[in-house]
Protein backbone atom coordinates (compact mmCIF):
# COMPACT_ATOMS: atom_id res chain seq x y z
CA UNK A 1 0.00 0.00 0.00
CA UNK A 2 1.46 3.25 -0.83
CA UNK A 3 2.40 5.76 1.84
CA UNK A 4 -1.36 7.57 2.83
CA UNK A 5 0.02 10.15 4.76
CA UNK A 6 3.36 12.02 5.21
CA UNK A 7 4.02 10.42 8.37
CA UNK A 8 3.80 7.52 6.87
CA UNK A 9 6.52 8.57 4.49
CA UNK A 10 8.51 9.31 7.20
CA UNK A 11 7.55 5.89 8.99
CA UNK A 12 9.11 4.51 5.74
CA UNK A 13 12.20 6.55 5.87
CA UNK A 14 12.70 5.68 9.63
CA UNK A 15 12.44 1.94 8.65
CA UNK A 16 14.73 2.51 5.90
CA UNK A 17 17.86 3.95 8.41
CA UNK A 18 16.58 6.98 6.01
CA UNK A 19 15.95 9.47 8.86
CA UNK A 20 17.55 11.10 11.54
CA UNK A 21 15.70 12.90 14.38
CA UNK A 22 16.87 15.29 16.29
CA UNK A 23 15.20 15.68 19.94
CA UNK A 24 17.95 18.73 21.17
CA UNK A 25 16.48 21.92 20.50
CA UNK A 26 17.42 23.98 17.19
CA UNK A 27 16.74 27.42 15.63
CA UNK A 28 14.43 28.21 12.71
CA UNK A 29 17.06 30.95 12.07
CA UNK A 30 19.83 29.30 9.80
CA UNK A 31 20.59 26.28 11.79
CA UNK A 32 17.97 23.69 10.59
CA UNK A 33 18.72 24.80 6.85
CA UNK A 34 22.54 24.55 7.81
CA UNK A 35 22.20 20.77 9.45
CA UNK A 36 19.90 20.26 6.11
CA UNK A 37 22.52 21.58 3.79
CA UNK A 38 25.39 19.06 5.46
CA UNK A 39 22.97 16.29 5.11
CA UNK A 40 22.06 17.37 1.40
CA UNK A 41 25.71 17.46 0.70
CA UNK A 42 26.96 14.45 2.28
CA UNK A 43 23.96 12.34 1.13
CA UNK A 44 23.04 11.61 4.66
CA UNK A 45 19.79 10.88 6.40
CA UNK A 46 16.97 12.87 6.21
CA UNK A 47 17.01 15.37 9.18
CA UNK A 48 13.73 16.26 11.70
CA UNK A 49 14.31 18.67 14.16
CA UNK A 50 11.51 17.74 16.80
CA UNK A 51 12.15 20.72 18.89
CA UNK A 52 12.26 24.49 17.28
CA UNK A 53 12.98 27.37 19.42
CA UNK A 54 10.50 30.43 20.01
CA UNK A 55 7.36 28.20 18.54
CA UNK A 56 4.53 28.78 20.39
CA UNK A 57 3.26 25.55 19.25
CA UNK A 58 5.04 21.52 19.11
CA UNK A 59 5.80 21.62 15.72
CA UNK A 60 8.70 19.92 13.69
CA UNK A 61 10.82 20.92 10.92
CA UNK A 62 11.88 18.29 8.48
CA UNK A 63 14.82 19.32 5.92
CA UNK A 64 14.84 18.15 2.62
CA UNK A 65 12.35 14.91 3.05
CA UNK A 66 11.64 14.24 -0.61
CA UNK A 67 15.83 13.70 -1.39
CA UNK A 68 16.80 11.02 -2.55
CA UNK A 69 20.02 9.34 -2.48
CA UNK A 70 22.26 10.79 -4.93
CA UNK A 71 22.82 8.16 -7.81
CA UNK A 72 19.22 7.23 -7.23
CA UNK A 73 17.25 9.93 -6.67
CA UNK A 74 13.61 8.13 -7.20
CA UNK A 75 14.01 5.62 -4.48
CA UNK A 76 12.42 6.81 -1.63
CA UNK A 77 9.76 7.69 -3.35
CA UNK A 78 9.17 4.33 -5.32
CA UNK A 79 9.26 3.25 -1.51
CA UNK A 80 6.36 5.14 -1.03
CA UNK A 81 4.37 3.92 -3.59
CA UNK A 82 5.25 0.72 -2.93
CA UNK A 83 7.45 -0.45 -6.39
CA UNK A 84 9.94 -2.84 -5.93
CA UNK A 85 12.92 -1.71 -4.34
CA UNK A 86 16.28 -1.42 -6.63
CA UNK A 87 14.33 0.24 -9.58
CA UNK A 88 16.76 1.18 -12.27
CA UNK A 89 15.72 5.26 -13.52
CA UNK A 90 14.00 3.48 -16.84
CA UNK A 91 12.36 0.84 -14.93
CA UNK A 92 11.09 3.54 -12.51
CA UNK A 93 9.70 6.10 -14.72
CA UNK A 94 7.92 2.79 -16.75
CA UNK A 95 5.98 2.32 -13.78
CA UNK A 96 4.94 5.82 -12.94
CA UNK A 97 3.97 5.94 -16.08
CA UNK A 98 1.72 3.49 -16.19
CA UNK A 99 0.16 4.45 -12.83
CA UNK A 100 -0.67 7.78 -14.44
CA UNK A 101 -2.24 6.20 -17.36
CA UNK A 102 -5.12 5.09 -14.73
CA UNK A 103 -6.04 8.38 -12.93
CA UNK A 104 -8.19 7.53 -10.00
CA UNK A 105 -10.85 10.34 -8.77
CA UNK A 106 -10.27 11.22 -4.98
CA UNK A 107 -13.13 10.68 -2.47
CA UNK A 108 -14.65 12.75 -0.10
CA UNK A 109 -13.41 12.21 3.45
CA UNK A 110 -15.70 12.35 6.71
CA UNK A 111 -14.23 15.91 8.01
CA UNK A 112 -14.56 15.50 11.34
CA UNK A 113 -11.83 12.34 10.97
CA UNK A 114 -9.53 14.24 8.84
CA UNK A 115 -6.40 14.76 10.64
CA UNK A 116 -5.58 18.36 9.11
CA UNK A 117 -8.83 19.04 11.27
CA UNK A 118 -7.24 18.18 14.50
CA UNK A 119 -6.61 22.14 15.43
CA UNK A 120 -8.95 24.67 14.22
CA UNK A 121 -8.21 28.28 13.89
CA UNK A 122 -10.17 30.66 12.49
CA UNK A 123 -10.24 34.83 12.45
CA UNK A 124 -8.33 36.37 15.20
CA UNK A 125 -7.46 32.96 16.46
CA UNK A 126 -5.02 32.74 13.05
CA UNK A 127 -1.31 33.05 13.77
CA UNK A 128 1.04 32.30 11.02
CA UNK A 129 3.92 33.23 13.30
CA UNK A 130 3.04 30.33 15.82
CA UNK A 131 4.83 28.12 12.89
CA UNK A 132 8.61 27.08 12.79
CA UNK A 133 8.89 28.67 9.58
CA UNK A 134 12.47 28.57 8.66
CA UNK A 135 15.00 31.28 7.70
CA UNK A 136 16.53 29.11 5.29
CA UNK A 137 19.78 31.19 3.63
CA UNK A 138 21.89 34.43 4.76
CA UNK A 139 20.37 37.36 2.75
CA UNK A 140 16.27 35.87 2.41
CA UNK A 141 13.92 38.43 2.68
CA UNK A 142 12.28 36.54 5.17
CA UNK A 143 11.09 33.04 6.37
CA UNK A 144 9.39 31.14 4.19
CA UNK A 145 7.41 28.26 3.19
CA UNK A 146 8.56 26.64 -0.13
CA UNK A 147 8.23 22.72 -0.03
CA UNK A 148 3.83 22.56 -0.16
CA UNK A 149 0.89 22.26 -2.53
CA UNK A 150 -1.28 25.67 -3.25
CA UNK A 151 -4.69 24.75 -4.12
CA UNK A 152 -6.59 27.34 -6.17
CA UNK A 153 -10.06 27.71 -8.12
CA UNK A 154 -10.18 25.62 -11.60
CA UNK A 155 -13.59 26.14 -13.50
CA UNK A 156 -13.23 22.68 -15.23
CA UNK A 157 -12.44 20.65 -12.04
CA UNK A 158 -14.57 20.30 -8.92
CA UNK A 159 -11.01 19.60 -7.08
CA UNK A 160 -9.56 22.50 -7.76
CA UNK A 161 -5.82 23.14 -9.61
CA UNK A 162 -2.78 22.41 -7.43
CA UNK A 163 0.84 24.19 -7.82
CA UNK A 164 3.57 25.37 -6.43
CA UNK A 165 4.80 28.89 -5.84
CA UNK A 166 6.83 29.81 -2.49
CA UNK A 167 5.53 31.74 0.25
CA UNK A 168 7.16 34.43 2.54
CA UNK A 169 5.61 35.06 5.61
CA UNK A 170 5.25 38.56 6.89
CA UNK A 171 3.07 38.77 10.26
CA UNK A 172 0.72 37.03 12.15
CA UNK A 173 -2.09 36.57 9.12
CA UNK A 174 -0.70 37.97 5.74
CA UNK A 175 2.15 36.59 3.50
CA UNK A 176 3.65 36.78 -0.53
CA UNK A 177 3.12 34.47 -2.54
CA UNK A 178 5.41 33.95 -5.89
CA UNK A 179 2.99 34.10 -8.64
CA UNK A 180 4.92 34.78 -11.73
CA UNK A 181 2.36 35.65 -14.75
CA UNK A 182 2.53 32.67 -17.31
CA UNK A 183 1.54 29.80 -15.18
CA UNK A 184 -1.80 28.82 -14.38
CA UNK A 185 -2.78 29.61 -10.77
CA UNK A 186 -1.42 33.03 -11.41
CA UNK A 187 -2.40 33.74 -14.95
CA UNK A 188 -6.65 33.07 -13.00
CA UNK A 189 -5.28 35.82 -10.73
CA UNK A 190 -3.77 38.58 -12.48
CA UNK A 191 -6.60 37.92 -15.50
CA UNK A 192 -9.77 37.25 -14.02
CA UNK A 193 -10.15 37.74 -10.36
CA UNK A 194 -8.23 41.27 -10.24
CA UNK A 195 -9.46 42.80 -13.07
CA UNK A 196 -12.80 42.34 -11.79
CA UNK A 197 -11.27 43.05 -8.02
CA UNK A 198 -12.28 40.17 -6.54
CA UNK A 199 -10.31 38.44 -3.86
CA UNK A 200 -9.19 34.56 -5.14
CA UNK A 201 -9.51 31.81 -2.84
CA UNK A 202 -6.59 29.36 -2.55
CA UNK A 203 -5.38 27.30 0.59
CA UNK A 204 -1.49 26.49 1.07
CA UNK A 205 -1.14 22.41 2.44
CA UNK A 206 1.91 21.34 4.05
CA UNK A 207 3.18 17.85 4.69
CA UNK A 208 0.72 16.26 2.01
CA UNK A 209 1.50 12.29 1.23
CA UNK A 210 4.14 11.82 -1.23
CA UNK A 211 1.73 11.35 -4.50
CA UNK A 212 0.45 14.76 -3.93
CA UNK A 213 3.62 16.43 -4.08
CA UNK A 214 4.55 14.45 -6.80
CA UNK A 215 1.26 15.54 -8.63
CA UNK A 216 2.55 19.31 -7.59
CA UNK A 217 5.16 19.31 -9.79
CA UNK A 218 3.36 18.05 -12.55
CA UNK A 219 2.57 19.52 -15.84
CA UNK A 220 -0.98 18.37 -15.73
CA UNK A 221 -2.82 20.01 -18.69
CA UNK A 222 -5.86 22.49 -18.16
CA UNK A 223 -8.73 20.78 -17.24
CA UNK A 224 -7.42 17.48 -16.07
CA UNK A 225 -7.32 17.26 -11.90
CA UNK A 226 -4.04 16.87 -9.91
CA UNK A 227 -5.90 15.06 -7.60
CA UNK A 228 -6.89 12.69 -10.18
CA UNK A 229 -3.21 11.83 -11.01
CA UNK A 230 -2.26 11.64 -7.35
CA UNK A 231 -4.82 9.08 -7.27
CA UNK A 232 -3.27 7.16 -9.92
CA UNK A 233 0.14 7.55 -8.64
CA UNK A 234 -0.43 5.99 -5.50
CA UNK A 235 -2.74 3.59 -7.29
CA UNK A 236 -5.52 4.56 -4.58
CA UNK A 237 -8.08 7.71 -4.31
CA UNK A 238 -6.94 10.41 -2.42
CA UNK A 239 -8.77 11.64 0.54
CA UNK A 240 -10.02 15.14 0.07
CA UNK A 241 -11.98 17.90 2.74
CA UNK A 242 -13.57 20.87 2.33
CA UNK A 243 -11.71 23.74 3.55
CA UNK A 244 -13.18 25.98 6.76
CA UNK A 245 -13.79 29.11 5.01
CA UNK A 246 -14.20 28.33 1.30
CA UNK A 247 -15.49 26.24 -1.16
CA UNK A 248 -11.93 24.39 -1.75
CA UNK A 249 -10.43 21.06 -1.00
CA UNK A 250 -7.63 19.95 0.60
CA UNK A 251 -6.04 16.49 0.95
CA UNK A 252 -7.24 14.92 4.39
CA UNK A 253 -4.30 13.73 5.91
CA UNK A 254 -1.97 16.79 5.22
CA UNK A 255 0.32 18.03 8.67
CA UNK A 256 -1.39 21.87 7.88
CA UNK A 257 -3.18 23.41 5.76
CA UNK A 258 -3.72 27.38 6.02
CA UNK A 259 -6.88 29.19 4.32
CA UNK A 260 -7.11 32.11 2.81
CA UNK A 261 -7.63 34.99 -0.08
CA UNK A 262 -5.13 36.72 -2.85
CA UNK A 263 -6.18 39.95 -2.13
CA UNK A 264 -6.99 41.90 -5.60
CA UNK A 265 -4.54 45.01 -6.54
CA UNK A 266 -2.08 44.48 -3.18
CA UNK A 267 0.88 43.68 -2.75
CA UNK A 268 3.92 42.85 -0.74
CA UNK A 269 7.58 43.27 -0.88
CA UNK A 270 9.02 39.56 -1.72
CA UNK A 271 12.59 38.35 -1.93
CA UNK A 272 15.27 37.93 -2.10
CA UNK A 273 16.14 34.46 -1.81
CA UNK A 274 18.66 32.02 -2.86
CA UNK A 275 16.67 29.94 -5.39
CA UNK A 276 17.09 26.38 -7.48
CA UNK A 277 19.43 28.27 -9.80
CA UNK A 278 21.63 28.74 -7.19
CA UNK A 279 22.40 32.17 -6.34
CA UNK A 280 20.83 35.01 -4.01
CA UNK A 281 17.80 35.75 -6.29
CA UNK A 282 16.78 39.34 -6.07
CA UNK A 283 15.73 42.26 -6.14
CA UNK A 284 13.27 42.77 -3.61
CA UNK A 285 9.77 43.05 -5.82
CA UNK A 286 6.03 42.83 -4.87
CA UNK A 287 3.23 40.27 -5.28
CA UNK A 288 0.28 39.69 -4.08
CA UNK A 289 -0.69 39.16 -0.77
CA UNK A 290 -2.20 35.75 0.84
CA UNK A 291 -4.41 36.97 3.77
CA UNK A 292 -4.71 33.96 5.88
CA UNK A 293 -8.24 32.76 7.45
CA UNK A 294 -7.83 29.72 8.65
CA UNK A 295 -5.08 27.71 9.83
CA UNK A 296 -6.14 23.66 10.37
CA UNK A 297 -3.41 21.30 11.42
CA UNK A 298 -2.77 18.24 13.30
CA UNK A 299 -1.06 18.20 16.31
CA UNK A 300 2.19 18.49 16.46
CA UNK A 301 2.50 18.78 13.15
CA UNK A 302 5.90 18.58 11.04
CA UNK A 303 6.58 21.20 8.65
CA UNK A 304 8.67 20.21 5.59
CA UNK A 305 10.76 22.72 3.80
CA UNK A 306 13.43 22.52 1.12
CA UNK A 307 16.92 24.39 1.19
CA UNK A 308 17.16 25.48 -2.73
CA UNK A 309 20.24 25.68 -4.58
CA UNK A 310 22.37 28.12 -3.31
CA UNK A 311 25.38 26.79 -1.01
CA UNK A 312 23.81 23.25 -1.91
CA UNK A 313 24.18 22.41 -5.26
CA UNK A 314 21.82 21.77 -7.46
CA UNK A 315 21.26 17.87 -7.61
CA UNK A 316 20.53 17.17 -3.88
CA UNK A 317 17.40 18.41 -2.06
CA UNK A 318 13.58 18.10 -2.75
CA UNK A 319 13.06 20.11 -5.52
CA UNK A 320 15.16 18.40 -7.58
CA UNK A 321 14.25 15.42 -6.88
CA UNK A 322 10.77 16.37 -7.72
CA UNK A 323 11.70 17.15 -10.74
CA UNK A 324 13.22 14.01 -11.68
CA UNK A 325 11.24 11.89 -9.63
CA UNK A 326 7.73 13.20 -10.46
CA UNK A 327 8.19 15.63 -13.35
CA UNK A 328 10.32 13.49 -15.67
CA UNK A 329 7.28 10.40 -15.55
CA UNK A 330 4.58 12.86 -16.28
CA UNK A 331 6.25 14.91 -19.20
CA UNK A 332 7.40 11.82 -21.03
CA UNK A 333 3.80 10.61 -20.88
CA UNK A 334 2.58 13.88 -22.26
CA UNK A 335 5.15 13.91 -24.95
CA UNK A 336 4.07 10.11 -25.77
CA UNK A 337 0.29 11.06 -25.81
CA UNK A 338 1.23 14.19 -27.98
CA UNK A 339 2.01 11.35 -30.76
CA UNK A 340 5.64 12.36 -30.31
CA UNK A 341 8.28 8.98 -30.65
CA UNK A 342 10.24 9.47 -26.98
CA UNK A 343 11.83 6.93 -24.61
CA UNK A 344 12.57 9.48 -22.32
CA UNK A 345 12.02 13.11 -20.68
CA UNK A 346 14.50 13.74 -17.69
CA UNK A 347 15.47 17.15 -16.30
CA UNK A 348 19.06 17.30 -16.09
CA UNK A 349 19.26 16.95 -12.24
CA UNK A 350 21.75 19.62 -11.66
CA UNK A 351 19.61 22.51 -13.06
CA UNK A 352 16.38 20.96 -13.38
CA UNK A 353 13.87 23.87 -14.08
CA UNK A 354 16.34 25.00 -16.81
CA UNK A 355 17.33 22.19 -18.87
CA UNK A 356 15.74 19.00 -19.97
CA UNK A 357 17.05 15.86 -21.73
CA UNK A 358 15.07 14.04 -24.21
CA UNK A 359 15.67 10.54 -25.63
CA UNK A 360 14.17 10.26 -28.71
CA UNK A 361 14.58 8.82 -32.25
CA UNK A 362 15.06 10.90 -35.08
CA UNK A 363 12.24 9.65 -37.90
CA UNK A 364 12.37 12.27 -40.59
CA UNK A 365 14.55 15.77 -40.44
CA UNK A 366 13.51 18.84 -38.88
CA UNK A 367 11.51 16.35 -36.26
CA UNK A 368 13.37 17.29 -33.26
CA UNK A 369 12.67 20.98 -34.36
CA UNK A 370 8.81 20.37 -34.11
CA UNK A 371 9.52 18.38 -31.09
CA UNK A 372 11.27 21.28 -29.10
CA UNK A 373 8.47 24.00 -30.58
CA UNK A 374 5.64 21.62 -29.12
CA UNK A 375 7.25 22.15 -25.72
CA UNK A 376 8.18 25.61 -25.66
CA UNK A 377 5.08 26.34 -26.65
CA UNK A 378 3.19 24.72 -23.76
CA UNK A 379 4.17 23.49 -20.72
CA UNK A 380 7.95 24.22 -21.27
CA UNK A 381 7.99 28.11 -22.34
CA UNK A 382 8.96 29.91 -18.88
CA UNK A 383 11.60 27.38 -17.13
CA UNK A 384 12.86 25.75 -20.09
CA UNK A 385 15.87 27.14 -21.82
CA UNK A 386 17.11 24.59 -23.68
CA UNK A 387 16.73 20.99 -24.55
CA UNK A 388 19.61 17.93 -25.05
CA UNK A 389 18.48 15.26 -28.08
CA UNK A 390 20.03 11.90 -27.26
CA UNK A 391 19.38 8.88 -28.90
CA UNK A 392 16.61 6.43 -28.15
CA UNK A 393 19.04 4.05 -26.68
CA UNK A 394 20.82 6.92 -24.86
CA UNK A 395 20.02 6.63 -20.89
CA UNK A 396 19.17 10.53 -20.41
CA UNK A 397 19.42 9.43 -16.49
CA UNK A 398 22.99 8.93 -16.86
CA UNK A 399 25.04 12.86 -16.75
CA UNK A 400 27.87 10.92 -18.42
CA UNK A 401 25.92 8.97 -21.22
CA UNK A 402 24.75 12.46 -22.08
CA UNK A 403 27.94 14.35 -21.97
CA UNK A 404 29.37 11.82 -24.05
CA UNK A 405 26.53 12.49 -26.77
CA UNK A 406 26.99 16.39 -26.65
CA UNK A 407 30.86 15.57 -26.96
CA UNK A 408 30.88 13.03 -30.20
CA UNK A 409 27.84 13.58 -32.02
CA UNK A 410 26.79 17.41 -31.42
CA UNK A 411 28.91 19.42 -33.94
CA UNK A 412 29.27 22.96 -32.91
CA UNK A 413 28.44 24.46 -36.17
CA UNK A 414 24.97 22.49 -36.90
CA UNK A 415 23.31 20.64 -34.17
CA UNK A 416 23.61 23.74 -31.69
CA UNK A 417 19.89 25.10 -32.39
CA UNK A 418 18.24 28.68 -31.47
CA UNK A 419 14.34 29.59 -31.66
CA UNK A 420 15.03 33.69 -33.16
CA UNK A 421 16.77 36.32 -30.48
CA UNK A 422 14.42 37.37 -27.74
CA UNK A 423 11.44 35.30 -28.86
CA UNK A 424 9.79 33.70 -25.82
CA UNK A 425 8.91 35.26 -22.17
CA UNK A 426 11.48 34.03 -19.62
CA UNK A 427 10.56 33.48 -15.75
CA UNK A 428 12.65 36.20 -14.23
CA UNK A 429 14.40 33.80 -11.55
CA UNK A 430 17.15 33.38 -13.88
CA UNK A 431 21.36 35.01 -13.66
CA UNK A 432 21.61 36.42 -16.68
CA UNK A 433 19.40 38.79 -16.77
CA UNK A 434 19.73 42.26 -15.50
CA UNK A 435 17.56 43.83 -12.59
CA UNK A 436 15.92 45.69 -15.05
CA UNK A 437 15.04 43.04 -17.50
CA UNK A 438 13.25 41.11 -14.58
CA UNK A 439 10.62 43.81 -15.23
CA UNK A 440 7.08 43.91 -14.13
CA UNK A 441 6.05 43.59 -10.62
CA UNK A 442 2.29 44.03 -11.88
CA UNK A 443 2.62 40.12 -13.34
CA UNK A 444 5.61 39.32 -11.83
CA UNK A 445 7.37 38.13 -15.25
CA UNK A 446 10.38 39.29 -17.26
CA UNK A 447 9.95 42.50 -19.38
CA UNK A 448 12.55 41.41 -21.65
CA UNK A 449 12.13 38.46 -23.63
CA UNK A 450 14.46 35.46 -24.24
CA UNK A 451 15.98 32.55 -26.90
CA UNK A 452 15.31 28.84 -26.28
CA UNK A 453 17.48 26.66 -28.17
CA UNK A 454 18.31 23.02 -28.10
CA UNK A 455 21.34 20.80 -28.87
CA UNK A 456 20.84 17.72 -31.59
CA UNK A 457 23.16 15.11 -29.67
CA UNK A 458 21.47 12.23 -31.59
CA UNK A 459 23.72 10.21 -34.03
CA UNK A 460 23.28 10.40 -37.77
CA UNK A 461 22.33 7.19 -38.69
CA UNK A 462 19.28 6.85 -40.66
CA UNK A 463 16.10 6.42 -38.61
CA UNK A 464 15.10 2.43 -38.59
CA UNK A 465 18.79 1.45 -38.50
CA UNK A 466 19.42 -1.14 -35.64
CA UNK A 467 22.46 -0.33 -33.60
CA UNK A 468 22.12 -3.63 -31.96
CA UNK A 469 25.31 -6.26 -31.61
CA UNK A 470 23.83 -7.75 -34.82
CA UNK A 471 24.05 -4.84 -36.99
CA UNK A 472 27.41 -3.96 -35.85
CA UNK A 473 28.32 -7.53 -36.04
CA UNK A 474 27.21 -7.22 -40.05
CA UNK A 475 28.70 -3.89 -40.68
CA UNK A 476 32.05 -5.39 -39.69
CA UNK A 477 31.73 -8.21 -41.81
CA UNK A 478 30.69 -6.55 -44.68
CA UNK A 479 34.29 -3.38 -44.59
CA UNK A 480 35.94 -6.27 -43.52
CA UNK A 481 34.82 -8.40 -46.69
CA UNK A 482 35.34 -5.38 -48.65
CA UNK A 483 39.38 -4.99 -47.34
CA UNK A 484 39.61 -8.29 -48.77
CA UNK A 485 39.18 -10.66 -45.86
CA UNK A 486 37.28 -13.56 -46.40
CA UNK A 487 34.17 -14.45 -44.51
CA UNK A 488 35.75 -17.92 -42.95
CA UNK A 489 38.63 -15.43 -41.71
CA UNK A 490 35.99 -12.80 -40.09
CA UNK A 491 34.75 -16.01 -38.67
CA UNK A 492 37.46 -16.93 -37.24
CA UNK A 493 38.78 -13.62 -36.10
CA UNK A 494 35.30 -13.26 -34.24
CA UNK A 495 36.10 -16.33 -31.80
CA UNK A 496 39.34 -14.71 -31.18
CA UNK A 497 41.17 -17.68 -32.73
CA UNK A 498 39.70 -20.83 -30.93
CA UNK A 499 39.17 -23.50 -33.22
CA UNK A 500 37.00 -25.33 -30.92
CA UNK A 501 34.18 -23.66 -31.26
Amino acid sequence: MSADSFRAFLRRLEGEDALVSFAESVSWDLEASAVTTLANRTDGEIPIFESVEETAIDAALVGDPYRGPRCRPWEHLARAFELPAGLSGAAYYEAVIDRLRSPREPRIADRDAAPCKDVVHTGTDVDLLSIPWPYIHRGDGGRYSNLHTVVGPDPETRWGHWSSHRMMIHDDDLASLLFLAGEQAPNLYYYEYEPREEPMPVAVVLGTEPAVQCSTEMWIPTGRSEAAFAGGLKDGPVDLVPCETNDLYVPATAELVLEGRVLPDERLDEGPFGDYFGYMNGPRRSMPVFAVDAITRRTEPRVPFCVEGTGVGYGQNSSSTLQTAAAGPDATLGLQAAGFDVALAVPWRFTSRTVWVIATDRPYPGSLHELANFIFTTWGMLHIDFFVFVDADVDPLDPRAVLTAIALEADPDADFHQFGVERMPKVPLNIYQTPDEKGSADVGTSKAKTAKAYIDATSDRPAGDDPGDEALRRRAQELLVDAGVSSAAFELLERGGDRSR
